[in-house]
């Protein structure tokens, strides 16, 4: 797992460069950047960034090509974290073992701050000249898909807080809300090679499809299973919240049946890729066994 690791390090790298980077005027530090680097910084598994590393190194992508993208999609994502956590959505307190940005700078500035995160990430592909402007266009039109897909995922989790639902409703809300952006990191990695088959992104994208709902099954179960200092936030959430889950419509054994399925379903349908996928095999099985 080496690999990873470094891929880790990168994007952090990265990321630092690009918040640094953000006003001309260096002379004074606004409050907006320092929020951001509030919720950039504060750690996080970086998985989404790691998947578009380890697929575009699959196929042959000059790793240089892909620091914009893997930080993209990171940035949107800490963009969610942030207004996933105001009072008026999910309401927590506690993200990565600290405090939440809106609970440290005061809500109207954590809404600033996710804006201008989701603003970043755009901003960043598309000021990367190593990039071709084809590819860019389709990188960009991806992305902003896939972050409203999020946003209309999250709407619908909010509409049906205390409501009974059944487990069609569910799985298609979670494809929207966590499965937009894993599906979004991995097709990163398969655009940024122009010359890559359809049936190969075919794979990829039903691929990302399985593994971006195991992960929010997943969630769910480790939000009943594992203690609030391994998980990084409060335990039980969903349920204190009158939130449906998988496994408050499945329960607990089931849910863990289901997710393991998925990722198998994912794993065997990358033994078709035509390249060599033991790299994406390996990351998936490290997601499978995640324990926060």
């Amino acid at each position: 797992m080496e690999m990873l690791e470094s891929y880790r390090q990168r994007v952090n790298s990265y990321l630092k460069d690009y918040l640094n980077s953000m006003s001309p005027d260096n002379s004074y530090q606004s409050e907006l950047k320092n929020i951001m680097k509030y919720s950039v910084l504060a750690g996080g598994k970086r998985f989404r960034p790691i998947l578009t590393y380890t697929v575009a190194n699959l196929f042959g992508v000059d790793i240089q090509k892909v620091d914009s993208c893997a930080c993209a999609i990171e940035l949107i994502h800490i963009y969610s974290l942030i207004h996933d956590d105001l009072p008026a959505m999910d309401d927590d307190d506690i993200r990565h073992n600290q405090p939440s940005s809106h609970k440290v700078y005061g809500e109207a500035q954590a809404i600033l701050a996710g804006d201008g995160l989701q603003a970043l990430a755009f901003e960043v592909i598309s000021s990367d000249n190593l990039i071709d402007s084809v590819t860019k266009v389709k990188l960009l039109n991806l992305l902003s898909c896939s972050a409203f897909n999020m946003a209309e995922g999250q709407s619908i989790d909010l509409s049906i807080v205390s409501q009974e639902v059944d487990i069609e409703l569910l799985n298609n809300l979670h494809k929207k809300k966590t499965g937009s952006l894993l599906n979004c990191s991995v097709m990163f990695g398969a655009i940024l090679n122009p010359n890559i088959s359809k049936k190969d992104l075919s794979i990829l994208d039903s691929f990302s499809n399985h593994i971006g709902l195991a992960y929010q099954v997943q969630d769910d179960v480790l939000d009943v299973t594992t203690s609030e200092e391994v998980l990084g936030k409060k335990q039980n959430s969903d349920s204190v919240k009158n939130k449906p889950s998988y496994p408050s419509i499945l329960g607990l054994d089931e849910s863990v049946k289901k997710y393991e399925s998925l990722y198998q379903e994912a794993l065997d349908e990358i033994s078709f890729l035509s390249i060599d996928e033991k790299p994406l095999r390996d990351l998936t099985v490290k997601l499978m066994q995640r324990s926060f």
